[in-house]
């Protein structure tokens, strides 16, 4: 009981209508809650389950404190391999994670604890890329059933500096060679601009369009080439930009769009998540990744202190040229004395697959032995 008299009150939502006319409410609490990345503000989760979400999966677990949304963890229930409860969002979401107002941090998790208890006598429930520092950390924290945490994805990020900062931290070559890269952009004419918010839907097309011809003839992510991703991006993107959460980034040579960038931002972070360039770029000796991330300094700079630039999942070897700090994403897995045997089931797989990627690192291929 609080000062004002009103006890919390949580609610189990599974109807989609109620999930879309929560955006207020719903951006609110996302405001409220420090750790929150974009990949947890309602425009992203509610597109997100109208382009993938499955009948009769979706579980909202809201708690109240009267009539205002204090918390919320936006999962899904799937069937296979084993029943579990994951969180909204699915493989294209970098980050996942609850949210919790924090002024409500200490009740609100344990009233999800005790509400997602509930729901683990019949399902294992898998949090899978959580950034450290989450929110869900403070209701696993509070967790008094089976539960378990490893590491996931690794992530690379940058200090919010200009590019002349960030040049600084690296050795002395090879921040000349990215100073002589930088200084042949200006020779060549590249610029850049954020588009305004009636162009983003026209250049998140284009940027599908360049993303495809970057990697023709090569193996992309079969995802990125489906319609329900576009659908996705520009339902989702295009709200984002409107309020903040979004940006996208054209970039011009001899008055020809020729790569477009697209960043999502929080309070605590902007993450370089998708971008797409015309392959003529490196046959005029352009170094992409240094014009992106000349881009993406300057924004980042010009979005205030307290963000990190994120390079998102992925330990991609281009990324390290950078320096970069490694930050390793978390998995935590909460069950029942029930669905304690699903559990250290996927403890088991899970330790199995990190085994078998060990040996693929140490068996040289074939060339090797020549």
């Amino acid at each position: 009981m609080t000062a004002s008299g009103h006890t919390l009150s949580v609610e189990l939502c599974t109807d989609e209508r109620t999930f879309a006319g929560l955006a207020e409410q719903w951006g609110r609490l996302h405001d409220a809650c420090p750790s929150a990345t974009p990949f947890q503000s309602h425009a992203w989760l509610h597109s997100w389950w109208l382009s993938y979400g499955t009948p009769d999966g979706l579980r909202l677990f809201l708690v109240r404190r009267g009539g205002e949304l204090v918390a919320a963890a936006p999962l899904m229930r799937v069937r296979h391999p084993l029943p579990k409860l994951v969180p909204i969002g699915g493989a294209i979401s970098d980050f996942c994670d609850v949210l919790l107002d924090e002024k409500e941090a200490e009740d609100g998790s344990r009233a999800l604890a005790d509400a997602l208890a509930d729901a683990a006598r019949t399902a294992l429930i898998d949090f899978r890329e959580v950034r450290p520092g989450s929110a869900v950390e403070q209701v696993y924290g509070r967790w008094r059933g089976p539960r378990h945490r490893l590491r996931d994805s690794t992530c690379l990020e940058l200090p919010a500096l200009p590019m002349t900062e960030l040049v600084k931290r690296l050795p002395p070559t090879r921040a000349q060679r990215v100073r002589n890269k930088v200084n042949k952009l200006g020779r060549l004419g590249v610029e850049w601009r954020v588009v305004g918010h009636d162009e983003t839907e026209t250049a998140l097309r284009r940027l599908l369009e360049l993303h495809r011809l970057q990697w023709q003839g090569k193996k992309m992510t079969p995802e990125h080439t489906r319609p329900q991703f576009l659908e996705h991006l520009v339902r989702s993107v295009v709200p984002m930009a409107r309020s903040g959460q979004a940006s996208v980034t054209e970039f011009l040579l001899e008055g020809a769009v020729v790569a477009v960038d697209l960043h999502l931002l929080s309070g605590r972070l902007l993450g370089d998540y998708m971008y797409g360039f015309h392959p003529g770029l490196r046959e005029r000796k352009v170094d992409v990744a240094t014009m992106l991330l000349r881009a993406s300094t300057e924004h980042v700079a010009s979005a205030g202190e307290g963000r990190v630039l994120s390079l998102m999942r992925g330990d991609e070897p281009h990324k390290y040229r950078w320096c970069p700090d490694t930050v390793y994403n978390q998995r935590f897995l909460l069950a029942g004395r029930r669905t304690a045997p699903l559990l250290a089931a996927t403890v088991c797989a899970a330790a199995a697959r990190c085994g078998a990627k060990s040996v693929r690192r140490m068996v040289p291929d074939s060339k090797d032995h020549w």
